[in-house]
């Protein structure tokens, strides 16, 4: 097999790793936002956060070419820009994170609501600031519910095919991910090859999921010691 061949794997693992630091920069201020927050829409919000998780992925690619489409204002700002969002690594890369998203929020959500409240209480009898106490307090007791959030962010990332493929085109050389080249492969009638890439797509995210796994293993031993 040819480097170039491995094109749409090394786009995939960008894409995953793009999503997961912006859903990780994104995600948890929203969830911390979630976990504490008394406004009493935030139960909509949370909603509204997890309607990626139940719509078909045509469904959501179709809205969001809507959205980023050059008729749409948002298309039409990034036009001007010089930076065109549909069928571009751009708009992948914004398809992948709003595909995964919501399962790092709503993990990040609940280990945070998971940390004892009468520890917030004595951190601010201490005089923390509130992000003190986010950075210093609520991360560091919340961190493996966040890392479990990022994991599976990533692998939702990773595997997306509907919404990359509606909203990106899955151009060869540019936007072809390694599930839309299977899909190719497939339709090529080329078994062999769509074979091969389904099992180097297997092999990378289990081999990316044991390495994140080990690493989250070591920071939990520090940290009990």
């Amino acid at each position: 097999m040819r480097i170039s061949d491995l094109f749409p794997l090394y786009l995939s693992l960008y894409l995953a790793l793009t999503a997961t630091l912006f859903g990780l920069l994104i995600g948890l201020p929203i969830a911390w936002f979630l976990a504490h927050s008394k406004w009493k829409g935030r139960e909509v919000l949370d909603s509204l956060i997890s309607i990626p998780m139940v719509l078909p992925p045509t469904v959501l690619g179709y809205y969001l070419l809507i959205i980023l489409g050059r008729n749409s204002w948002l298309g039409k700002l990034a036009e001007r820009l010089g930076t065109p969002l549909v069928f571009t690594t751009r708009g992948a890369i914004i398809a992948a994170t709003v595909v995964s998203i919501p399962f790092f929020i709503k993990t990040a959500r609940s280990a945070i609501e998971g940390i004892p409240s009468n520890l917030l209480d004595a951190a601010r009898v201490l005089g923390r600031t509130e992000l003190s106490i986010f950075f210093f307090v609520i991360i560091p007791n919340a961190w493996r519910g966040i890392a479990t959030g990022l994991v599976l962010m990533f692998a939702r990332a990773l595997g997306d095919f509907g919404t990359t493929l509606m909203v990106s085109g899955g151009i060869p050389g540019e936007t072809l991910t390694m599930p839309i080249a299977i899909y190719n492969s497939m339709l090529a009638g080329d078994q062999s090859t769509a074979n091969l890439l389904a099992l180097i797509m297997a092999g990378t995210a289990l081999l990316v999921l044991i390495l994140i796994n080990i690493l989250n293993r070591q920071v939990g031993r520090r940290g009990n010691r």
